[in-house]
């Protein structure tokens, strides 16, 4: 009797699934640069400024995505304190004034000759790398409140405090959602994070309501039509965009919003811009598109080989679809307007390089889990045949 072949489906369902992300995030950035270019045809520095400065952004994040994918991500653990310190460091650099660059009241950028860096987009990362660390570290006392607990959150405190000292609440938000996620899926006990979810909300809405620029955002933006002509103006625009696309779209090129009545169309409020040129299906793909993605993250995930590795990667895979949760949900009027660009999509050099760095932990995921996948498989069936 001959043996039985060996069954490739565990393996092909893993590999495929880290597979169909990059394939994903490569769909989404060509439409990004086809739409870029249309959303900013009547700019004054002209159609190319800013398709030009985003094929240079692309070039760069496959360049930071191929590496991300070939480093040994046990030997980079041994770094990450301090990954989180130079994020930290730098967090709070951004504050000083006169090195930290201003703009819109807002100090988020540092300057590099002619290019500006978000430090908070790359903190997100140090996060995610640093906490899938310490807690695959104390997966043993993760039931003890300050080692498993109070320790790591302070860790996640003083990375969304930084933030929120900009200031910048979405990404503050997006922080502490992401860490509190990956401390739960740790093990960390419901009567912990339950109170500290509580806490965390009620302390968003107290400085919401002591800031009366965010606090007059956001009432408006219960009210769209009546302020329209205020905080609601991008907004207003924005659904004035989906309306006159329709299901089919304006065509490319075609769309009133590249006139620009819809201030920052070529960033946070792009897909309105996909809206009216291209119509409510290549919407709605979009939405798939980044659907697909979490799900095949999912799957992803199945083969982890150790709790630093799970947790790296539902970090990834959580700011690539929690940021696009919040963009989505702000340019459709589901949440109060808040500034965060559409992964892979909008312009911006700092999210897509990330972006980059994100995909590549999923490649090298995929080469290294793949291996031990196969590895298993093939002692399973030696196993059997003996």
């Amino acid at each position: 009797m001959s043996p039985a072949p060996v069954a490739p489906s565990r393996a092909s369902l893993f590999v495929n699934s880290a597979a169909l992300i990059a394939v994903c995030c490569i769909g989404l950035t060509i439409l990004g640069l086809t739409i870029l270019f249309s959303a900013s045809a009547s700019f004054r520095q002209g159609p190319y400024f800013y398709l030009n400065k985003q094929l240079i952004g692309v070039l760069l994040a496959g360049v930071v995505c191929f590496a991300a994918s070939r480093v040994n991500l046990d030997y980079a653990r041994r770094y990450s304190w301090w990954i989180a310190g130079i994020t930290l460091f730098l967090l709070v650099v951004v504050l000083i004034p006169h090195i930290g660059i201003e703009v819109k009241g807002s100090r988020r950028w540092l300057g590099l000759g002619p290019v500006r860096v978000q430090v908070s987009e790359f903190a997100k990362l140090g996060l995610v790398f640093c906490l899938a660390h310490y807690l695959a570290l104390n997966q043993t006392r993760i039931a003890d409140l300050t080692r498993g607990y109070l320790y790591p959150l302070a860790i996640i405190g003083a990375f969304a405090g930084l933030i929120l000292l900009e200031p910048d609440f979405g990404t503050a938000a997006l922080v502490v959602i992401v860490g509190l996620t990956m401390l739960f899926l740790a093990g960390a006990k419901w009567r912990y994070i339950v109170p500290t979810v509580a806490l965390v909300v009620s302390a968003f809405t107290i400085l919401v309501v002591n800031n009366p620029n965010r606090l007059r955002r956001f009432l408006a933006f219960l009210d769209v039509e009546g302020n329209k002509q205020g905080g609601t103006y991008q907004l207003y625009q924005a659904l004035a965009a989906y309306a006159a696309g329709g299901t089919d779209g304006a065509g490319l090129g075609q769309g009133r919003q590249q006139l620009n009545f819809l201030p920052e169309a070529h960033t946070d409020f792009i897909f309105a811009v996909i809206g009216e040129e291209l119509g409510l299906w290549f919407t709605f793909g979009v939405v798939v598109v980044f659907a697909v993605i979490f799900v095949a993250g999912l799957i992803h995930l199945r083969r982890a080989p150790n709790l630093f590795h799970f947790l790296l990667v539902v970090g990834c895979l959580m700011l690539i679809c929690l940021q696009a949760i919040v963009n989505l949900g702000v340019v459709t009027g589901v949440f109060p307007t808040k500034g965060m660009s559409l992964p892979f999509i909008s312009a911006g050099l700092s999210n897509l390089l990330l972006m980059g760095l994100l995909v590549g932990i999923f490649l090298n995921t995929q080469r290294t889990w793949g291996r031990a996948v196969l590895a298993e498989d093939s002692r399973a069936m030696r196993e059997v045949s003996v």
